[in-house]
């Protein structure tokens, strides 16, 4: 039986694609763990060097959780610590493997993102839109504390009153403004071309260096939340993991041989 992921891999390349159109791709349990589970295999196998992230259809990425799926809300007898849980164990799960994901992600916008789908698609490494992509930060308008790393994921990529003024409001933001603030890379004008723009950069980073990129993801991760000493540390350690690699020899060779390196991630 599916469970509203549809998965598959082409090259070294992992598209994991949100298929429930009929119901705005709202998030289920079991797609949450399905896309924990993908995003673990995808750090661990050699073959996959990038990941791409989008959904069915051309209106909705993600309109938030499935609340017909009894296990996305919590009981009717509001056991203590009950909405905690399933926030840890499902939204908050989901974006830190998007987060961790030692691969890059990159995330295809087709459609509207509200509430944890939009937390989903700031967890991204890169994003590429629809122009009538939209991110709506519709917490508040249901009353709700913001919840799936909303907050964490805002205040580090946009500046501090923008980030406020998204969530206090539960506004809205186009795909225009979107890119104009830095949330999103690149605008297509369809899905025709969405998906050929991904397909394009998961190849550049599939013919990449493969553990290089995978320390650079992790530098600039950890940027915001650590001192310049814990993060000169981390870096130290990161090269000096990755300077052993096959890559950095190709990537010397083909530098003094004066030709385009061919990296094999390893």
């Amino acid at each position: 039986m599916t469970t509203g992921l549809a998965v598959r891999t082409d090259g070294g390349v992992r598209w994991l694609t949100l298929d429930r159109p009929e119901v705005g791709n709202s998030i289920t349990r079991a797609m949450q763990r399905e896309l924990i589970e993908n995003l673990a295999d995808a750090s661990s196998d050699p073959q996959i060097r990038a990941v791409v992230f989008t959904a069915a259809g051309e209106r909705h990425f993600c309109t938030g959780p499935n609340l017909r799926d009894p296990n996305m809300r919590p009981s009717q007898d509001r056991v203590a610590g009950d909405a905690a849980r399933i926030l840890r164990t499902g939204s908050q799960a989901v974006v830190s493997a998007l987060l961790d994901c030692d691969k890059p992600v990159i995330c295809a916008l087709n459609g509207v993102a509200a509430g944890v789908g939009a937390s989903m698609v700031l967890a991204c490494d890169l994003v590429v839109a629809v122009e009538s992509a939209r991110l709506i930060e519709l917490f508040v308008r249901r009353g709700l504390a913001p919840d799936g790393g909303a907050a964490y994921l805002l205040a580090r990529k946009v500046p501090f009153n923008v980030a406020k003024r998204l969530l206090l409001f539960g506004e809205e933001l186009s795909a225009s403004e979107a890119h104009r603030i830095g949330l999103v890379n690149e605008i297509v004008a369809d899905r025709a071309h969405l998906d050929a723009l991904a397909a394009e950069w998961a190849q550049r980073l599939s013919d990449g260096p493969t553990r290089a990129i995978a320390a650079a993801k992790a530098m600039l991760n950890q940027a915001l939340d650590v001192d310049r000493a814990a993060a000169f540390h981390t870096e130290a350690l990161l090269v000096e993991q990755v300077a052993g690699t096959d890559d950095v020899a190709e990537g010397v060779a083909a530098f003094t041989e004066k030709r385009e390196p061919r990296f094999q991630g390893r």
